[in-house]
């Protein structure tokens, strides 16, 4: 292997990198959040959801459903601890369905 090959890096990688450096995970993870939403939740709930917004540590989800609002939050915590795991991080703390 030559020199200039060593020093190569994926797309994938440069890019993160770039994220990293000039301190845009926030901001990625703000755009992101209600594509994860919609995948682990899908598509009988993603129906019923109008908004998704990450603030701070707090994922706040406003739904058209009473009903469902109340079914989902029962299980705030395994929503919780599923985000977090799609993230590979802690991100999520509090979970607000409204």
């Amino acid at each position: 292997m030559s020199k200039k090959q060593s020093n190569l890096i994926s797309i994938s990688e440069g890019i993160q990198d770039f994220v990293r450096a000039n301190h845009l995970e926030q901001g990625f993870d703000r755009i992101r959040i209600r594509e994860v939403w919609n995948r682990l939740m899908g598509k009988p709930i993603e129906a019923y959801t109008t908004d998704v917004q990450l603030r701070g540590e707090t994922l706040i989800v406003s739904l058209s459903s009473s009903v469902l609002r109340e079914e989902l939050s029962y299980g705030k915590n395994k929503i919780i601890q599923m985000i977090n795991e799609e993230f590979g991080k802690k991100m999520i703390e509090k979970l607000v369905l409204k």
